[in-house]
């Protein structure tokens, strides 16, 4: 089975404290079946790595083999993102208080009827509101 990832999912992976038994789990799902992510999660996850380089967290290195090993899983980036933004997007965000990039991962779960991978409390509330499957806790 296929997934929707999000950025918070995706984070807790990449740093080793973060990472829980269930993020592993949806990893290795991952792994077996893929997963589907809006066109802005590599912009989301580039930001943070490179903020982390500049508060110290993590070296340039680290960023960029982090990088290079998520080119490597089976993560389809959804073309038709932009196409929902101001619609069916716009309307989620409303109705649930969302960021309209938050709204953007449950939308494509939404659409493509697969389950949602997030630790953000927020958007797992509204996901459950729409009765969509949850990954990740």
């Amino acid at each position: 089975m296929s997934l929707v990832l999000d950025s918070s999912a995706t984070l807790a992976w990449i740093y080793m404290e973060e990472r829980s038994e269930a993020i592993a789990s949806v990893f290795d799902q991952l792994i077996a079946a893929g997963a589907w992510v809006p066109s802005l999660w590599r912009l989301e996850i580039a930001n943070v790595l490179e903020m982390g380089v500049r508060r110290g967290r993590m070296d340039a290195a680290f960023r960029d083999a982090t990088l290079a090993d998520l080119e490597l899983l089976p993560i389809q980036t959804d073309p038709d993102t932009e196409k929902h933004a101001w619609r069916s997007t716009l309307r989620l965000a409303e109705r649930h208080r969302l960021t309209i990039y938050d709204a953007a991962y449950l939308e494509l779960a939404m659409r493509r009827g697969l389950p949602l991978a997030s630790l953000d409390r927020e958007l797992r509330a509204a996901a459950a509101a729409e009765r969509v499957a949850l990954l990740g806790e």
